[in-house]
C-alpha cells in the first residue's frame, strides 16, 4: 500500500441471507479520488456500499477491508463512522423524534470526541444548508418525517457537508430526484471535494450527478464482479450503448 491508499478491498465476499452477493472484489481507492460504480439491477452495488460501511446484514465471509492502513473488516458500523467513512442511503429513513439539528449535532460529536458550540454548529448549519437551497426550518423537524423524497437526499447531503468525512459513499443517492433537484445535490457534492478534500465512491444509473466532478475511475459490476473498469469515458460509454457491451462478452 501506498501512502495514498484511502480503501482497499481484497477478495472480499459478502452474503445477505445466506446468498452470496460479492464474489471476490477487488478495489483501491487514493486519497481524494473520485470512483463511480455502475452496473445493472442486482449487480450488487449497493451491497458493496454496506459492506464497506459495515451494515450488519451483510455478512463479509471471505476476503478484507483495508481503510486508512487498518483492517476494518471485523470493525462495527459505528467504528468505521468514526474513523471516517460516511454512507449515504439510497432510501433515507424516517426517525421521529430526533430532530435533524440534534441528529447531525450528535453525530459531529460522536465523530470528534468533542462537545460543539451550539452557536458555532447553528451558524455552520444554517450556512450549509443555504448552500443546498433548504428551508432552515427543517433543521428543527424531526429527521426525515415528511420530507420529500429530494429533501431527504438533501439531508443526507448536508449530513456529508457537517461530518466532512474522508470517504463518502453515496448510493443513488440522485435517484427519485427532478434535475433541479440533481443539481442542487451535485453542487453539495462538488463543494465536498473542493473543501473537504475526501474521497467518494458514487453508485449511480443517472450520471448527471457526476456533472462538474472529475471521475478518477469507474468501475462496472455484474453479478458481484467487477467486470470492466476505466476512467470517465467508460461512464459516457454506457450512456452510449450499456451494460450489455460487458456482461456479453
Amino acid at each position: 500500500m501506498n501512502d495514498s491508499t484511502l480503501l482497499t478491498i481484497r477478495d472480499l465476499k459478502v452474503n445477505v441471507a445466506d446468498k452470496e452477493i460479492l464474489h471476490g472484489l477487488n478495489m483501491t481507492v487514493d486519497a481524494g479520488q473520485t470512483h463511480v460504480i455502475m452496473g445493472p439491477n442486482g449487480a450488487g452495488k449497493s451491497t458493496l456500499g454496506n459492506a464497506i460501511a459495515g451494515a450488519p446484514k451483510y455478512e463479509i465471509t471471505a476476503g478484507s477491508i483495508t481503510f486508512k492502513g487498518e483492517d476494518i473488516t471485523e470493525l462495527s458500523p459505528d467504528k468505521r463512522a468514526k474513523a471516517g467513512i460516511y454512507l449515504s442511503f439510497q432510501n433515507p429513513v424516517e426517525v421521529p423524534g430526533i430532530t435533524l439539528a440534534n441528529f447531525i449535532r450528535t453525530c459531529v460529536e460522536q465523530k470528534t470526541g468533542q462537545r460543539l458550540r451550539i452557536w458555532n454548529f447553528k451558524k455552520d448549519l444554517q450556512a450549509t444548508m443555504e448552500l443546498l437551497g433548504m428551508d432552515p426550518s427543517y433543521a428543527d423537524r424531526d429527521l426525515n418525517v415528511g420530507f420529500s423524497g429530494g429533501e431527504k437526499k438533501k439531508a443526507e447531503i448536508l449530513q456529508l457537508l457537517m461530518l466532512k468525512p474522508e470517504l463518502a459513499i453515496l448510493d443513488e443517492t440522485d435517484s427519485g430526484l427532478d434535475i433541479d433537484a440533481v443539481r442542487t445535490v451535485s453542487r453539495g457534492i462538488e463543494h465536498y471535494r473542493k473543501e473537504v478534500g475526501g474521497s467518494l465512491i458514487i453508485i449511480t444509473h443517472i450520471t448527471r450527478i457526476l456533472d462538474g466532478l472529475t471521475v478518477d475511475k469507474t468501475h462496472i459490476l455484474s453479478d458481484g464482479r467487477i467486470i470492466a473498469e476505466g476512467g470517465r469515458e467508460l461512464v459516457d460509454n454506457v450512456n452510449d450503448k450499456g451494460f450489455d457491451q460487458f456482461i456479453n462478452k
